[in-house]
């Protein structure tokens, strides 16, 4: 089954919605997945709480097939979730401006396991450990429902949130978080409209 084909945005639609997401400031993410000895994790911009049953808790997760850590995931089945406070830039800059393809983000950063083994950023202010228990492919990433089946707080602060990094990176560091949100933003796009030719992977 195909979807319908959707034309690009004329510029002021396309103005127009994101005027609405600038009103919506998430906290920010760092995701992280193992694979046996292989670690790996990204600084996400999609993840939402999918549940609000205390003993039934629920996570949902879009990762971009590009990552790394998408290969940890759809080999592991799990993944952890970290919040950050608003002086843990350094975090940021490990997790979200280099590739796991080439570089180990994990080497000298304090870290222990989940219960369910998936890496754990120890000096995060709190973590979700998740188990996957659904999986849908949208084409520019896969979304996952995490089961969460651990977490914990370590300190009670103030999350970081993607505005609030914005406003306290140092101007280098913003033109190099918006040279690779383009990139990966084209790289989506180019999937989506595939996706939306071919319909649903089979």
């Amino acid at each position: 089954m195909s979807h319908p084909i959707h034309s690009a945005l004329d510029a002021a639609t396309a103005d127009a919605i994101d005027e609405v997401y600038r009103l919506w400031d998430p906290p920010l993410w760092i995701v992280t997945a193992a694979d046996g000895e292989r670690r790996g994790g990204l600084v996400a911009t999609f993840v939402v709480r999918a549940s609000i049953v205390a003993t039934a808790p629920r996570m949902v997760i879009g990762i971009a097939k590009q990552h790394h850590t998408w290969r940890l995931i759809e080999a592991g089945r799990g993944f952890a979730l970290h919040l950050l406070a608003t002086d843990q830039l350094d975090l940021v800059w490990r997790f979200g401006l280099a590739s796991g393809h080439d570089t180990d983000k994990f080497a000298g950063c304090p870290s222990s396991s989940t219960p369910s083994g998936q890496p754990r950023l120890t000096q995060a202010i709190a973590w979700l450990d998740c188990r996957v228990e659904g999986r849908l492919d949208i084409g520019d990433r896969t979304l996952y429902l995490g089961a969460v089946t651990a977490g914990g707080t370590v300190r009670r602060t103030t999350p970081m949130t993607v505005a609030t990094l914005y406003d306290r990176a140092p101007p280098e560091r913003r033109e190099e978080l918006s040279r690779l949100y383009a990139r990966d933003g084209a790289l989506d796009e180019a999937a989506i409209r595939a996706w939306r030719a071919d319909g649903f992977p089979t």
